[in-house]
């Protein structure tokens, strides 16, 4: 597990307002940088309650919260990448098919559908630009749409 940092640590940590003790902010200064199991064993092995509390608390998060927001956040650039190639390919010469394209990237809420969408844009580039063209904007396309983790939904 890799803690996290949250808003309310940092202010916590850079503010003169003090509302932990001594170890609880110990722990704080250190999550992050240290594995947990160094943090958990600190303190004759009471590390591990402390940070427990301090999840609790909301200082800090662990990777389970963060991998979701990650992954929400790459499908999102991903999206938005594929909403600009759309408009600069089709906007003004094929209306129709741009804004076809624009309601399917609306209503792809996951990474495998996102896909489809994307193959669909590219499949029509190089139908009305080539295959060069296609495969110069498939190589400048986010990862994020090449990561089988993507299956989350973006909301």
């Amino acid at each position: 597990m890799q803690l996290h940092k949250t808003e309310k640590a940092h202010q916590e940590l850079s503010s003169g307002m003090r509302t932990l003790g001594l170890r609880e902010r110990s722990l704080l200064l250190l999550a992050g940088s240290k594995p947990t199991s160094t943090l958990q064993a600190m303190y004759d092995g009471m590390g591990a309650q402390i940070l427990e509390s301090l999840l609790h608390l909301g200082y800090l998060t662990d990777n389970t919260t963060h991998v979701p927001m990650r992954t929400e956040l790459s499908l999102a650039g991903a999206r938005m990448y594929l909403f600009d190639v759309c408009e600069r390919m089709f906007a003004r010469r094929h209306p129709d098919l741009a804004h076809h394209l624009r309601t399917t990237l609306r209503n792809a809420r996951d990474g495998d559908t996102l896909r489809h969408v994307a193959e669909e844009l590219f499949s029509q580039i190089t139908h009305h630009a080539g295959d060069e063209c296609a495969a110069s904007l498939r190589a400048q396309m986010p990862a994020a749409l090449t990561s089988p983790a993507l299956n989350e939904k973006t909301g």
